[in-house]
């Protein structure tokens, strides 16, 4: 009789720890490098507020921003590690996993960022956030910075201005072909060191975006901004297979929903924080924004449209033909 109130005990308090274990919910790591008052720290921490209103108890969302976690440069080895669960790095930042991304890196491939808009929704846009299952990684939505502008210390209008001109860049191997296609020198350098650069004139200039221009103070150290919007700052929101597919399906669909409602509202803080910046900083009359006219960025298109052919192989020439058509 002992034996048997013995097993039975054994077997409620086992059931008990298992209920206990399988109580606890879900924990999401989400780990971004910008500042949480940015349209990807907004987007991220809104994620939280929906998850965690539609699963109670069920998942909880802990967002490290400022690089607290992890950088861009080490997360997406750290997510394959199990690590992190969520992050979104910038689009140049995926090379080592698919060349395909770096269709987003080709100079005036887009007239706007509606026509960015339209391709990232388009079905070809749209699988490249599968485009790296086979290297464990799954893209669940792109989030958006804006059109990249020009920085120098002399007035750039023409390719031939930007000529011998030092420009830092990410570290991406389109943008390098962009400069040298202007016969300018860019340097890939850490974003964080971009402004003790342009400051001490280390380097000549940058390109960057209205609000990342503004937010990290570079028009404070360089003259002038060539208003070129010659290429796209945008990033992918990244999770690893393993933990996607791991998800209960009932769960895995409310994280979803959550992150597309989030997506939706940190892309149009992005689209009015750019407009906002740019007057900001014309306002500020620290630096002088330079209008580029029709014919001046002839000349661009016409100096750099080489660069899509010398990486055609690698992206795929049906796909840069599929961005391109965005534009329509």
């Amino acid at each position: 009789m002992k034996i048997r109130l013995f097993l039975a005990g054994a077997l409620l308090a086992t059931s008990a720890l298992a209920t206990t274990v399988l109580a606890k919910p879900v924990v999401i790591k989400f780990s971004h490098v910008v500042a949480e008052n940015t349209p990807k720290g907004k987007m991220a921490n809104r994620f939280k507020e929906l998850v965690e209103k539609r699963l109670p108890g069920k998942v909880e969302v802990k967002v490290f921003p400022s690089a607290q976690l992890f950088g861009d440069n080490k997360v997406l080895e750290a997510m394959l590690l199990g690590d992190v669960q969520i992050a979104a790095p910038s689009l140049s930042k995926f090379k080592r996993y698919t060349k395909k991304l770096q269709v987003f890196d080709l100079p005036f491939l887009f007239n706007d960022m509606q026509a960015v808009e339209k391709f990232q929704k388009s079905p070809e846009g749209l699988k490249l956030l599968s485009s790296m299952q086979k290297k464990g990684l799954q893209g669940l939505g792109y989030i958006h910075n804006g059109l990249k502008q020009l920085s120098a210390n002399t007035k750039v209008k023409t390719p031939a201005d930007a000529k011998n001109l030092k420009f830092r860049i990410m570290a991406s191997d389109v943008l390098a072909a962009q400069f040298q296609a202007i016969d300018a020198m860019p340097l890939k350098k850490p974003f964080s060191e971009v402004f003790t650069l342009l400051q001490t004139k280390a380097i000549d200039g940058q390109e960057n975006t209205w609000s990342n221009i503004y937010s990290k103070k570079f028009f404070e150290v360089q003259p002038f901004i060539s208003e070129t919007n010659h290429g796209v700052l945008d990033y992918m929101v990244v999770t690893s297979t393993e933990f996607w597919s791991e998800l209960p399906v009932d769960i895995r669909a409310e994280v979803k929903k959550s992150l597309d409602e989030a997506i939706i509202y940190g892309n149009k803080v992005a689209a009015e924080k750019a407009v906002k910046d740019r007057q900001r900083i014309i306002d500020s009359k620290r630096s002088e924004v330079v209008a580029i006219s029709a014919a001046e960025r002839k000349k661009w298109i016409n100096a750099m449209r080489p660069v899509w052919k010398k990486f055609e192989k690698q992206i795929g020439k049906k796909l840069i033909a599929a961005a391109e058509a965005s534009n329509q």
